[in-house]
């Protein structure tokens, strides 16, 4: 099994996210694409000592990108993991 940091590569801020954390105890994760739901509970429970009652995930497609000369390419493939917190826990963000 991978180290958690491999896992959950970092913590989203958005206004989305910071209006669901504060009313529904949400929490927007970028995981790596690979992660299933599981390891993705296992390692937000390591990383930041809460209690994960459900993990919802999101996979996103690279947008297509084009550059000024005929090299077209792709953005990165990912995935967004919305963690939903047991009762009476928070994450700090500060």
């Amino acid at each position: 099994m991978k180290q958690g940091d491999a896992i959950v590569r970092k913590i989203q801020l958005t206004e989305k996210s910071t209006t669901l954390s504060a009313a529904q105890r949400k929490y927007f994760f970028e995981v790596a694409p690979t992660a299933n739901k599981l390891e993705i509970k296992k390692a937000v429970e390591d990383l930041y000592k809460v209690k994960v009652a459900g993990v919802n995930t999101m996979r996103y497609d690279g947008k297509a990108r084009r550059q000024r000369t005929a090299h077209a390419g792709f953005r990165s493939d990912w995935k967004r993991a919305v963690v939903t917190l047991a009762e009476g826990q928070t994450i700090d963000l500060t």
